[in-house]
């Protein structure tokens, strides 16, 4: 059997699942893949190892490895490497990112570059596949391809050497040759990814935009549209390209309860949990606003970044455990073990799942039921299913020909399994299906918003109380899961807005959350405080920025001679009476000379008695003061630090400094681009954004 080397280092479970669906197809084309997580160094060594290698990678954060790689990267990036260290080594990696984010799949790309630096070459073309448009159209055709790479490894009659020359092609427009060259990180997250008209973002394969537009286009027929239940010619009538069945691997039982009360303390964490009362809590906003926002203090000082450890909504899971019949056993205990005649290769229980707790406590705290189900859960579903025209429709979802329909009714739709399971009534999946494809319950990441210098022992943060439609069955308005809890949870002592949010209130009885620091967090004030300094921050995002005020105030009031640097801020809000948030505080920082220069931008029109902005958006007020802004960035060594919405602000922030720097240096985009990058890499350009 041809063996190769198989790693995955994965966030949030992404690219496991692929990583062991290409272990199960490699037994089919005649392979065997020695299937491990880049974490567990201690079961392989790539300074020895024979075998090609293939690396399925994802990214987190603003553009970062994921923690499991963390380790492999820090030991492929020691300067004392030979630069030929790895020249016996074959590789192909598939790298997974969202586009919406501006250092798109650079996880991937770091250990790409870094393997090349160290002598190893490809025998497969580098994948880089869009979250943003659907992981799948990547994955599946580069996974398809794979396997007629690793057989031109092989057979070659002359061995590795020959392997440096022709790669075979790539199965997409995405896929490159040529090594990734540092500084052309940044630039292809802007070039190679272009906007869609419609609300489905970029698609990364230029060649496939078309295909998609036409098949979604060519879905209206005769005054039918496709839904989630029902598809329409050509769709329908077509013969189906559908994915194998991926193997259950688990076997469960129910047995009832002790009468135990359940701990949240048993929910798997690999970081330490901290559990701390909500002291204060106050509504920034006005109640006329478009979006809510609430600032809450914990009695805690964890750091600049930080988790909330938040359950799944309440009559959600009791839904679900309804139309899975299990209602009546919501207070059994699940016990886990492996099917001892599973063909699931490397099969392992599942570790976000404690071990004898009941069915209420995994689904309310453990996993993730929003999650959109891939389309291996679409297929296993398949089976589960025993009317025809459901199975039908199944099968289209997670077929070949159906991927315009799954992106657009599912995942772009964010049906969850209770979506799937209240559309498809014969659809009657066993538990032991359900806990191996849904994924881990995730802590939900927050920035501080506060200083320990100006409030010790204590902790604020800020928040939008989201609010989304699912239409992917009937129209349902839910919450955020995580604002949704807090808000709640807060509801009885919420304080209305204030001139001073950071001024002591009354409180009620508090109500305690769980909390985990943030790790490798770079989002912080320069070492350096004269160093001047760019913040960027409209809405919630500008709440770090307090805290970095604070911080600086008390380093003034403790230092009155000391050095420091110009401090920029560039707030953006809909309405300057609604949702100009901390208006006091940023006013008294500009009078006492904290903030340098604060300026504000009102995206909607001014009402009577309101001022109006100069600009719109706060990429309109950085090209308004072009000037200063490369200045700091270029000839005062200033940092910039944006935070916020990744979808758009983010992205306009973005293409405004290109400009800036290309207008004010008297360079192309290009050049201009290549500046960014290099500012990114010296940590003197800094994101913290959500989507």
């Amino acid at each position: 059997m041809r063996r190769f080397l198989l790693l995955y280092a994965t966030q949030r479970g992404q690219a496991k699942a692929i990583a062991e669906e290409i272990c199960e197809q490699a037994m089919a084309h005649g392979f065997s893949a020695d299937l491990h997580c880049m974490s567990e160094s201690e079961k392989y060594n790539l300074k020895t190892e024979t075998a090609p290698l293939v690396v399925v990678v994802s990214t987190t954060g603003t553009g970062d490895p994921p923690d499991t790689a963390r380790k492999f990267v820090k030991e492929i990036q020691d300067k004392t490497l030979p630069p030929d260290v790895f020249a016996h080594l074959r590789y192909g990696l598939l790298g997974l990112g969202d586009s919406e984010y501006t250092f798109f799949c650079n996880g991937g790309k770091v250990i790409d570059k870094r393997l090349q630096e160290l002598g190893a070459q490809h025998f497969y073309d580098t994948g880089h596949a869009d979250d943003c448009v659907g992981l799948e159209l990547v994955v599946e055709p580069w996974i398809a391809g794979l396997w007629a790479a690793l057989t031109k490894h092989f057979g070659s009659s002359r061995g590795r050497e020959e392997m440096s020359g022709a790669l075979p092609e790539a199965p997409s427009a995405s896929l490159r040759t040529e090594p990734v060259q540092p500084e052309l990180l940044h630039i292809e997250s802007q070039v190679r990814h272009l906007r869609l008209d419609d609300s489905r973002g970029r698609d990364s394969e230029g060649s496939k935009q078309n295909a998609v537009s036409s098949a979604q286009s060519g879905a209206l027929i005769e005054g039918l549209e496709a839904t989630l239940t029902r598809s329409v010619p050509p769709l329908s009538q077509a013969s189906l390209n559908i994915p194998a069945s991926p193997p259950e691997y688990l076997q469960v039982h129910l047995l009832e309860s002790a009468g135990k009360e359940e701990s949240q303390s048993s929910v798997p964490s690999a970081d330490p949990v901290f559990r701390v009362p909500i002291s204060k809590a106050v509504q920034l906003t006005r109640n006329d606003a478009v979006k809510t926002t609430l600032l809450l203090e914990l009695d805690i000082s964890p750091g600049d970044a930080f988790n909330v450890v938040c359950p799944n909504n309440g009559p959600e899971v009791q839904n679900l455990l309804e139309r899975l019949e299990l209602a009546d056993k919501r207070e059994h205990r699940v016990l886990l073990s492996l099917k001892a005649d599973t063909k699931k290769k490397g099969a392992a229980l599942p570790p976000h799942v404690p071990e004898s707790r009941s069915l209420q406590f995994i689904f309310t705290w453990c996993l993730e039921i929003r999650a959109v189900p891939k389309k291996a859960f679409l297929r296993a579903l398949v089976d589960c299913t025993s009317d025809g025209a459901e199975k039908r429709r199944l099968q289209e979802l997670c077929s070949k020909q159906g991927a315009a329909d799954y992106s657009r009714l599912v995942r772009d739709a964010s049906a969850c399994l209770l979506d799937l399971l209240v559309a498809f009534p014969s659809c009657r999946p066993p538990l032991g299906l359900v806990l191996e494809h849904l994924p881990k319950l995730q802590p939900r990441p927050y920035s501080c918003a506060s200083s320990s210098l100006f409030h010790p022992g204590k902790l604020h943060f800020v928040f939008n109380i989201v609010e989304f439609v699912s239409s992917a069955t009937t129209v349902v308005l839910r919450k955020g899961l995580c604002t949704g809890w807090l808000a709640a949870a807060v509801a009885s002592f919420l304080q209305p807005n204030t001139q001073d949010a950071h001024a002591d209130g009354g409180q009620g009885l508090a109500p305690q959350v769980r909390i985990t620091p943030r790790t490798a967090n770079s989002f912080h004030l320069p070492s350096d405080p004269s160093t001047p300094i760019i913040m960027v921050g409209p809405g919630t995002g500008v709440a770090p920025f307090i805290g970095f005020l604070q911080h600086r105030a008390k380093l003034q009031e403790q230092h009155p001679g000391g050095d420091f640097g110009a401090t920029w801020l560039f707030f953006g809000c809909r309405h300057q009476e609604r949702d100009y948030l901390f208006r006091a505080e940023l006013e008294h920082f500009l009078k006492q000379g904290v903030l340098t220069q604060l300026k504000v931008s009102f995206s909607r029109g001014a009402r009577a008695g309101e001022e109006e902005a100069p600009a719109k958006y706060v990429q309109d007020n950085l090209r308004l003061h072009s000037q200063q802004v490369a200045r700091i960035l270029l000839r005062e060594g200033g940092c910039i630090y944006v935070c916020g919405d990744a979808k758009n602000m983010a992205k306009d922030v973005n293409d405004a400094l290109v400009d800036i720097i290309s207008k004010e240096v008297g360079v192309d985009k290009l050049e201009a681009m290549k500046t960014l990058a290099t500012l990114k890499e010296e940590k003197r350009y800094l994101q913290d954004i959500w989507s």
